[in-house]
């Protein structure tokens, strides 16, 4: 029952990094300022379409696929994603200090890292 449920959360995840992956291809602006990013020309586009949008899509796309096969070592790479993320955000703490609007992201990098190592442990293995 518990690993049923791990499965199911890791695919809900994954489907849900998949369509913020989408949001950013298809309207990089908008989305990209709901995450703190303000593109400057056709550059800046790019690296929110090809950058962000492409952790957003491998991290999800990833995680939707393991939980789809029941395959723990297809979450090896979004959990080190997310990781570098949160390690990322810890040294911004470190160097800019606390504001309120780095906390949300945090909280959810922080959840996806320890539901990803749940299911690195519970999903099961290739056969």
């Amino acid at each position: 029952m518990g690993r049923t449920i791990i499965r199911g959360l890791v695919g809900i995840a994954g489907l849900l990094g998949l369509l913020v992956a989408t949001r950013l291809l298809l309207q990089p602006e908008a989305t990209g300022l709901k995450l703190g990013l303000t593109p400057v020309g056709s550059l800046g586009l790019a690296t929110i379409r090809a950058d962000v949008a492409g952790f957003f899509a491998v991290t999800g796309g990833l995680s939707l696929f393991a939980a789809w096969k029941n395959d723990r070592a297809l979450i090896l790479a979004p959990l080190l994603l997310i990781a570098a993320a949160l390690a990322g955000r810890c040294l911004n703490l470190a160097v800019q200090g606390v504001s309120p609007e780095l906390v949300p992201p945090m909280v959810i990098e922080a959840a996806l890292l320890v539901l990803l190592a749940f299911g690195r442990r519970s999903l099961g293995t290739r056969g």
